[in-house]
């Protein structure tokens, strides 16, 4: 990006980007061993790690290069398009794709690594917290050292953990964590379980173009349909590119939600103390990661609200200046754009 494309300083209040991606180089050698001959015989995951950790096509190398960058580098990407601040967190699949005790080490060593460039750059970064639900109890302490000792400001989960969901009473450790410490989850997507994979890869549909969205979103309404925030009722999750689908069904979630409990239908779906759209209100924030356009982000701003939507590039795999310039011209008041650039992030994540 040449200097005379540059985007100033926004009028009025500071661009918070929300769903920041990193990778520490320890473990993009990780993913090389799954994938070397021998390794995970996990067609998704090669799907998604091979092109972006093997390829040495230009976006491949870009986006590897910054994945691992948290100096210098990603600062200029972000003077140049105008973003104040970044609110970091590791990318998918994370350490969610190892094995338990490896995970564990991983995202200790993340969390360590993020929170010290945050420490460096205070006004720039901020970061979530990475832990290997692979080991639900090991990862609740993980979340509490990461907020408490290291400063970070929620949760990053990369969605299923090896086909499993968030929803199972086994990982509810770290729902409970999250709650206490009263911090946020970052439900983000990954490359798509085994159960889902085959129809999407058949077209080449499995990742960022159509599969990250359905398979993300599946992930949240098992949670909102499993009564977890019955249970845990302050316990706040975000979702990118804009709910993944989610706003524009509320209608029909409850409809069907409420005829499929009154008939008994599934053992698995138990009454809800609320209706799923009133979950997705009351407990669930959007980013508009990927989703640079204008009607999306004004109809989740008005069925939401307009403290529930917040703003998001998904750097380094969206990187585009113009879609910032998109954001900008969002025609709502200044007020309500202070709340979806500045505001909104600084109350969810708690920022000073």
């Amino acid at each position: 990006m040449s200097a005379p494309d540059r985007i100033p300083p926004a009028p009025g209040y500071r661009r918070i980007a929300t769903e920041e991606a990193f990778a520490p180089p320890a473990l993009i050698d990780l993913y090389r061993k799954l994938l070397a001959p021998g390794g995970i015989d996990d067609a998704g995951f090669r799907s998604l790690c091979g092109f972006y950790v093997q390829s040495s096509t230009p976006r491949a190398l870009a986006v590897r290069e910054r994945l691992q960058d948290l100096g210098e580098r990603r600062l200029n990407d972000m003077r140049d398009t105008g973003i104040d601040m970044q609110i970091v967190s590791l990318t998918g699949p994370g350490v969610q794709v190892l094995d338990k005790a490896t995970a564990v080490t991983m995202a200790r060593e993340s969390n360590d690594l993020l929170a010290d460039a945050v420490r460096q750059h205070p006004m720039h970064y901020a970061g979530l917290a990475a832990c290997a639900p692979q080991d639900p109890q090991a990862a609740a302490r993980e979340i509490e050292r990461g907020v408490r000792t290291l400063g970070l400001k929620g949760v990053i989960i990369n969605s299923h953990t090896h086909g499993e969901y968030l929803d199972d009473e086994k990982f509810w450790d770290i729902l409970e964590a999250a709650e206490a410490l009263d911090v946020p989850i970052y439900l983000h997507p990954t490359y798509l379980s085994r159960a889902l994979l085959e129809p999407f890869l058949a077209r080449g549909l499995d990742g960022a173009i159509y599969g990250f969205g359905c398979e993300t979103g599946l992930h949240m309404l098992r949670i909102i349909v499993s009564g977890a925030f019955d249970r845990f009722p302050k316990l706040r999750f975000i979702i990118g590119h804009l709910g993944e689908a989610l706003p524009f069904w509320l209608f029909r979630l409850d409809y069907m939600h409420r005829a499929s409990v009154a008939a008994k239908r599934y053992a698995s779906m138990p009454p809800l103390r609320k209706k799923p759209s009133d979950y997705l209100r009351e407990n669930v924030y959007v980013t508009s990661s990927g989703m640079a356009d204008e009607a999306a982000i004004l109809y989740c701003q008005k069925v939401l609200g307009m403290d529930r939507v917040l703003y998001a590039m998904d750097y380094p795999y969206q990187f585009v200046a113009d879609e910032v310039r998109t954001s900008d011209a969002l025609p709502i008041s200044d007020a309500d754009k202070k709340k979806f650039f500045q505001s909104n992030a600084e109350k969810v994540f708690a920022l000073k």
